[in-house]
């Protein structure tokens, strides 16, 4: 590891002025490439205190053995320079995006004498028009084939042409007249390049001219009777129009964009673009890169616009270009881009209409390659256990950790504070085995002491169960009977737990009982639970699997949201409790680092490490279904209604009283035999309302300190 004041360079020596610098390793392999509006007050960041740098960018110096620049005029040389060198050198921390797919263009080599139209793949060769890309090659071809009967194109392999030239016959599309045959001399090169250069304008956008143009050919057919000519013209009209169907309309007919969205965590980064061409989306593709470098939106969408236009002139390089967020020098990259189109090219955020309707759809596109990209990594088996066995050597644990238990707390400015417990066994989510938390013990926001509290929660059961059982012995839950834990099986019902606990995708009736529909169970626990009206029936008793219940399994790495402070309170918990064979660390979101019990500094897991991408995915599990639980009860809280105080009062009579009396504040008001005039309310019901109506009544009327007006109650328990 080098230290980068041995080559910082001295001062003075770095020129004030535009410019393109270089990090090189020991071995002079470049590692990294740069561009900057002044060199002297960008390369001045790399050599600060090395724990002001983000852990991407400390890596970097530190591997570096030396920086060299180059100068130059402006910032758009600057631009075109950068790129050559990441092309040239391909540095090692320099974002790369790679194709997920080898996508397929329509190409038609113009650069022959006889023009071909084919599908191709691959680097692009001068010479040849490129239509696309597109996310199948047989869409390419159903195209094609429509369109062969309008313009007769040659799209037979140089060995079929020449064998037709040598024996004067031409292939099967020529006598079926989807070819016009240059090979046997039907057309001259001439007439043939026109036919090409008609089909590549089509393709471009410019449709209407050409079905205008045969509509009145066969107007004029029908007109002199020649109606096997109209009928044939018909034909092609409407093959014409089913190829353009093809293409969605999205915008204006006169409309060449490239839309580009992003989606990204810290790691990596996914890429969608949308080639819109007259109005139509035309083709689409998308890249997934790791984020080798400290790199926000703005950066991702500058690598990005490098690699799409890099190596592109004229109108491969559209009139208008929509990102997300804009580059950091947007000036330099729009004059970048319009040298390259030859005239002006628009580089600007959609603010609204119809564009910023299309970027919401790339953008969507974006989050669902991103996602489908992490689930192939997740699933695969040799990734996983490479992921276990980095984790288990970076905490020096004796094995990997097969079971992982991640914790998270989630709150809103203090209030419906709630905890999170995740599983992942094998790498892989174990969502049956959630469980959620409601924080009782004290009342406020404390990130630590929540967190204290729900790991002595969770392994004081542990231990409880273990006393119980001594070996890992069927539950109760094999009778049919409730757990002692309070859990509940899939579709059951049982009572919350003396902890607070409730179980993952369960709700707590009016009388106190935890009801757990089956989906929470085998599935996702939903984001917003069902509220019961009334206790749900038992569960029917169901077979024991000879597992042992959820608290009872240990797992081997504890894993919580959070730096020092949490992990200190984690290990507090566990050690207070006497267990000392479970193994602590916490994940800080800010930077990825990751936080041992009683160590000063953090573990930093390299950025290509499976480890910290598994650890990183349980995290986010963990954030995720806190804060899906914490919304669903303030959401509950926000719908609350004093007549939910009232035992055995379910939503159809609470929505019967309310529609008889038109508000609580009416129902307030009402005496006893005016309540008991509602179908369904008995007197003993009828007093339990009015009791606990007058319990919920405010003391003093609320006033608007503004105005001085009253505030009175409006209809269900709201106030106006």
């Amino acid at each position: 590891m080098a230290d980068p004041s041995s080559y910082r360079p001295k001062p003075g020596q770095i020129p004030d002025s535009p410019g393109v610098y270089k990090f090189r390793d020991e071995h002079r392999r470049v590692i990294y490439v740069g561009k900057a509006k002044s060199l002297r007050q960008r390369l001045a960041n790399y050599f600060q205190d090395l724990s002001g740098l983000h852990p991407r960018t400390r890596t970097m110096v530190t591997t570096a053995a030396s920086v060299e620049w180059t100068v130059v005029s402006t910032e758009v040389e600057a631009l075109q320079l950068e790129y050559s060198w990441i092309k040239e050198f391909d540095p090692r921390f320099n974002v790369k995006y790679r194709d997920d797919k080898s996508y397929p263009y329509l190409a038609v080599t113009l650069n022959e004498e006889f023009p071909r139209v084919q599908v191709m793949r691959g680097a692009k060769k001068k010479g040849v028009r490129y239509f696309g890309p597109y996310g199948h090659a047989w869409a390419i071809r159903e195209t094609v084939d429509l369109m062969l009967r309008v313009f007769p194109v040659r799209t037979c392999s140089a060995g079929v042409f020449k064998n037709a030239a040598r024996t004067g016959r031409p292939c099967l599309l020529g006598y079926i007249g989807k070819c016009s045959a240059p090979c046997v001399g039907r057309v001259t090169p001439e007439e043939h390049r026109e036919l090409a250069d008609d089909f590549c304008d089509f393709m471009a956008g410019r449709t209407g001219t050409y079905i205008r143009r045969l509509e009145k050919d066969m107007m004029a057919a029908a007109e002199e009777m020649e109606y096997e000519r109209a009928a044939r013209l018909r034909d092609d009209v409407e093959a014409l129009k089913r190829a353009m169907e093809k293409s969605a309309v999205v915008l204006a007919d006169a409309t060449d964009a490239d839309l580009i969205a992003v989606a990204e965590d810290e790691l990596e980064a996914a890429v969608q673009i949308f080639h819109v061409r007259g109005g139509r989306v035309r083709g689409q593709r998308g890249w997934v890169t790791d984020k080798v470098e400290n790199v926000d939106t703005s950066g991702l969408v500058e690598h990005a616009l490098q690699q799409l236009y890099g190596e592109e002139t004229g109108d491969s390089v559209p009139k208008e270009v929509l990102v997300p967020a804009l580059p950091e020098d947007p000036e330099a990259v729009s004059q970048w881009l319009a040298d390259r189109r030859g005239s002006q090219v628009s580089l600007r955020i959609p603010q609204r209409g119809d564009k910023k309707d299309l970027m919401t759809t790339v953008q969507r596109n974006a989050q669902q390659a991103l996602g489908l990209h992490k689930t192939k990594r997740a699933s695969d088996l040799t990734t996983r256990s490479r992921a276990l066995e980095e984790i288990a050597e970076a905490l020096g644990l004796d094995t990997a950790p097969l079971r992982i238990e991640c914790f998270d707390i989630s709150h809103l400015q203090g209030d419906d504070v709630v905890a999170s417990m995740v599983v992942f066994e094998d790498g892989l989510a174990r969502k049956g085995e959630y469980r959620r938390f409601q924080i009782k013990g004290f009342e406020g926001q404390d990130d630590v002491r929540s967190m204290h509290e729900v790991i002595s929660r969770r392994f004081r059961r542990y231990l409880q169960e273990k006393e119980r059982t001594g070996e890992w012995e069927e539950g109760p839950a094999a009778t049919g009977a409730v757990p002692a834990e309070g859990t509940a099986p899939a579709g059951g019902t049982g009572t919350v737990a003396a902890d607070g606990t409730v179980p993952a995708g369960g709700t707590v009736a009016a009388d106190g009982t935890a009801i757990v529909p089956a989906e929470a169970v085998a599935g996702a626990p939903p984001a917003v639970p069902a509220q019961p009206a009334e206790p749900a029936e038992p569960a029917e008793p169901r077979e024991d699997d000879g597992r042992p219940k959820r608290f009872a399994y240990p797992p081997q790495l504890l894993v919580v949201d959070g730096g020092q402070p949490q992990v200190a309170a984690a290990k507090r918990a566990l050690d207070e409790l006497g267990i000392d064979d479970i193994a602590v660390c916490g994940l800080a979101k800010r930077l990825e680092e990751v936080w041992l019990p009683d160590d000063d500094d953090p573990v930093v897991l390299p950025r290509s490490s499976e480890g910290l991408y598994l650890l990183q995915r349980v995290r986010d599990e963990a954030h995720r279904f806190a804060i899906t639980y914490q919304r669903a009860k303030r959401a509950k809280r926000i719908r609350s209604s004093p007549l939910d105080a009232v035992a055995g009062l379910g939503e159809t009579r609470k929505q019967a009283l309310i529609k008889h009396f038109g508000s609580v504040k009416k129902l307030r008001q009402a005496t006893i035999d005016e309540i008991c005039a509602v179908p369904g309310i008995g007197r003993r019901t009828a007093e339990s309302v009015a009791v606990a109506l007058a319990a919920a009544a405010p003391a003093t009327p609320a006033v608007n300190t503004a105005t001085g007006e009253i505030i009175e109650e409006d209809d269900g328990g709201s106030t106006t």
